[in-house]
């Protein structure tokens, strides 16, 4: 069959795209930018568009043509700077399942969530439960498979945050320490996916893809701690205003185009756990799927593990400090705009050259300060900050070399900040 899988490049998506190759399909991901997808996955073919806009059956014509069976692995956790929920999960999908049967488009796997109901406290529910009700109001061969907590060898977004947890120095800060959770594999979603539409499952069927035991939220941390081989250490459960505040900061860096798992939805969607009911897909498939224990013996820990596990942690911070340097450079030579040009002059600056370095650099120090901040930019900017600072270091030492021996490391200091630039650019990375 060619399948479309939407979000054909994401945690999820991935897997799928994988899988229905190995089981000789022809995989076509679709997604808002897939230039690097396609230079990792060149087997398949793919198609660029934002799902977002695909509002209306007619806009789907052309980017289902040909295709047999759909996939939809898209998502968005929270509205933000590049995503609104209710476009990429309803208006979208709705508008996707319609244009289906003129398609000739037959079969419908939908990957939604166990706690997807009218009813829920968040868009992000609430959203997938209006696809899901509009694909079973459908005439297609449809699938509703709903998986728990995804765990898989890549890491992004939730499966990103809880290595994070687990790797945190000393204690284990968990917020709802008590949440229940089941967890699932992310191969086994994928296979399940393969199953489903080669006619290996009941059609027309919601399934939750979740392992048979639940577990207390801590307890799944703690055992990633044991996996990631760091040794035992006590949950700490930070007050509620504090996890709210974290959250809250989370959604204001959604704003600013940042996809933190850390965002008031996921806060919600912990406290109410995330568990569901392994009996329908046990009775359709005679077997259950990896318990927690299995997927991480599944699942090798190395050394990469471990470096993305802290380096997660320390990314927000690294972003955070070089913001507030290059801020505060901008700033104070502005407001000490004379003492600046004096020290210029005191170290062999033309008068000229000496006011216009402290304007322009200041300038450019401030642009590069908020520059990092807006998360299309960031890697951007992190290179600038490097190249700008290597200027600075070039330009001093033509025009005042004795800056190298100031006492207190004027320049020497300088090195430090440009490592920090190139570190961050490198982690930049979401997925």
């Amino acid at each position: 069959m060619r399948v479309l899988v939407l979000g054909g490049y994401g945690l999820i998506g991935e897997t799928v795209m994988r899988a229905l190759r190995r089981a000789g399909h022809q995989p076509i991901g679709l997604g808002r930018a897939t230039a690097d997808a396609a230079r990792r996955m060149p087997w398949a073919e793919w198609r660029a568009a934002d799902i977002a806009a695909l509002d209306e059956p007619a806009k789907w014509a052309d980017l289902i043509e040909g295709v047999d069976a759909i996939v939809n692995a898209a998502g968005a956790l929270q509205d933000g700077a590049r995503d609104s929920v209710a476009a990429v999960q309803s208006r979208a999908i709705r508008a996707l399942i319609d244009a289906c049967p003129a398609a000739g488009v037959r079969r419908f796997a939908q990957i939604s969530a166990p706690n997807a109901t009218a009813r829920a406290t968040t868009d992000f529910m609430r959203t997938k439960a209006e696809a899901d009700a509009h694909l079973c109001g459908s005439d297609l061969a449809w699938f509703i498979l709903r998986p728990g907590l995804v765990i898989a060898p890549a890491a992004y977004g939730g499966t990103a945050l809880l290595r994070a947890l687990a790797a945190f120095p000393l204690i284990l800060p968990v917020s709802h320490p008590d949440a229940r959770i089941q967890t699932v594999h992310v191969d086994d979603v994928a296979a399940t996916v393969v199953r489903a539409l080669e006619g290996g499952l009941p059609e027309r069927a919601t399934y939750d893809l979740v392992e048979p035991d639940a577990h207390a939220l801590s307890e799944v941390v703690a055992r990633l701690r044991a996996w990631l081989g760091r040794p035992p250490a006590r949950t700490v459960a930070p007050p509620r205003w504090a996890a709210r505040l974290l959250f809250g900061a989370g959604d204001l860096l959604g704003r600013l185009g940042w996809r933190s798992p850390m965002r008031t939805t996921a806060m919600r969607e912990i406290e109410a756990g995330v568990a569901g009911d392994p009996l329908p897909l046990m009775r359709a498939t005679g077997a259950p799927l990896r318990s927690l224990d299995q997927t991480l013996s599944d699942i090798p820990a190395t050394v990469q593990e471990r470096w993305f596990a802290l380096s997660w942690l320390m990314k927000p911070v690294a972003v955070a400090i070089l913001s507030l340097f290059w801020l505060a450079s901008g700033v104070i030579a502005l407001v000490g705009y004379p003492v600046a040009v004096e020290i210029a002059l005191q170290h062999g600056f033309p008068p000229g050259l000496a006011g216009a370095s402290v304007i322009g650099g200041a300038v450019l120090d401030i642009a590069l300060g908020l520059g990092v901040l807006w998360r299309p930019w960031a890697r951007r900017a992190c290179l600038a900050m490097a190249a700008t600072a290597i200027a600075y270091l070039a330009l001093a030492t033509l025009v005042a070399p004795g800056l190298w021996l100031d006492p207190l490391g004027a320049l020497v200091k300088v090195v430090p900040a440009i490592g920090l630039a190139l570190m961050t650019a490198a982690v930049m990375d979401e997925r």
